[in-house]
């Protein structure tokens, strides 16, 4: 389901950090060290993922060991602004959760 694969926090967090950087690249390595805690199989996954879906653009320099840079396409650029929102949204209610969730363990 694709609210599965869009859901996730290194979805958001891979999405959140193409976008910063507009049109432009980001090389693996660089998502990878902005990324605290994501192994490289789950960036991989997770940016295999988003490329299958449109969201993301590849492009190999076929260098020794190849550079592989990945940038958001249109799609994945409204993706962001969506995702932004509710990132918004949850910081804003963040206190709201956190005593929801205290009361619920009381």
């Amino acid at each position: 389901m694709l609210l599965d694969r869009i859901g996730t926090k290194w979805t958001s967090m891979a999405v959140k950090l193409l976008a910063e950087a507009g049109e432009g690249e980001i090389r693996f390595a660089e998502l990878q060290r902005r990324m605290p805690g994501v192994s490289q199989k789950m960036l991989s996954t997770t940016l295999r993922s988003l490329t299958r879906d449109g969201l993301v653009a590849r492009r190999v320099e076929p260098t020794v060991p190849p550079k592989v840079h990945y940038r958001l396409t249109a799609l994945g650029h409204s993706l962001e602004l969506r995702l932004a929102a509710l990132r918004d949204w949850a910081e804003e209610h963040i206190t709201e959760i956190n005593q929801a969730n205290a009361a619920s363990t009381d």
